[in-house]
């Protein structure tokens, strides 16, 4: 006997789920992107860039003051040094006469002079430099002359300046003006003679005039000795004038310090000096990021 089951009839969805209706999709949540986390502050860096300075400078105080202890105060405190200093820069542009002046007017003095001899050096330094290294002939022309004539103290040009102009004024800037040269003609002559061999050798096969080669392959790539040269050289000056004031006189930071010597004035002397390193300490910061500008990265590195 054979019995039949009978069973309700199925979902067609279960029967066949690939032709089965799909049910609605629903819209995923739009997930909000996480915000960047911010880096912790590097505490340690920041202190590593303050303090070290910090301790240098509480270190010279500190010495400055056991100096001016065990010499009785012959040497003036850090603390007499300061008030005298705040005297000074209250006024530092009062003029009592031809020889009294404030250090403002002594430093812009001497400034000047600077300038016009360190202006003079580079413009006869700078090209001299290029056709140096860029001609075998001139550089073993010059070669004996600069390594003979650039050990000689600047001051021992000072005298030949007196001689030749009859003024102090022009016998120091003569003298900026010799001692400035050297480090330009120097450094762009070595900046030419390192341009690769290749860049040459293209102006040739381009048939490039010499005026060509020196503005458009010569001159960019020495640009960054010119530059390092042109920061030495005003170091050089800087420290030059203020030597050539004291044997010239007249108005300028070196003759204000000597003048303060005679005078028996040692707390202007050491407020001097550290106006002398802070202008030349400007000078040169500012040459040195006026050198980064035309520097590529392989030679900052």
């Amino acid at each position: 006997m054979v019995s039949a089951v009978f069973h309700a009839p199925l979902d067609a969805s279960s029967m066949n789920p690939s032709t089965a209706p799909s049910a609605p999709e629903r819209p995923l949540a739009k997930v909000a992107p996480a915000a960047p986390s911010r880096p912790p502050f590097d505490w340690r860096g920041m202190w590593l860039r303050v303090l070290p300075p910090i301790f240098g400078l509480g270190l010279l105080v500190g010495i400055w003051a056991l100096v001016s202890v065990s010499t009785g105060s012959s040497i003036p405190s850090p603390a007499a040094t300061w008030e005298a200093a705040v005297k000074l820069f209250s006024d530092p542009f009062y003029r009592n006469g031809p020889n009294d002046q404030g250090i403002g007017w002594n430093v812009l003095s001497s400034l000047q002079r600077v300038a016009v001899g360190f202006g003079l050096a580079a413009l006869v330094g700078i090209p001299v430099g290029f056709m140096i290294g860029r001609f075998t002939f001139l550089s073993r022309m010059f070669n004996p002359l600069i390594s003979l004539l650039r050990p000689v103290s600047p001051l021992a040009w000072l005298p030949i300046g007196l001689l030749v102009f009859k003024g102090a004024n022009p016998a120091a800037i003569w003298t900026i003006f010799i001692c400035s040269i050297w480090p330009m003609v120097i450094n762009t002559a070595v900046g030419v003679q390192r341009v690769p061999q290749d860049y040459m050798n293209v102006a040739r096969v381009l048939n490039l005039s010499e005026w060509k080669i020196l503005t458009k392959i010569l001159f960019p790539a020495v640009l960054p000795y010119m530059l390092t040269g042109v920061r030495l050289a005003v170091g050089t000056a800087w420290l030059v004038i203020v030597a050539a004031e004291m044997l010239t006189g007249g108005v300028g930071i070196g003759f204000w310090v000597w003048d303060e010597w005679n005078n028996l004035n040692v707390q202007h002397i050491i407020v001097a000096i550290f106006v002398i390193g802070a202008v030349g300490l400007v000078l040169e910061f500012a040459l040195i990021k006026l050198a980064s500008l035309f520097t590529f990265e392989e030679v900052k590195a």
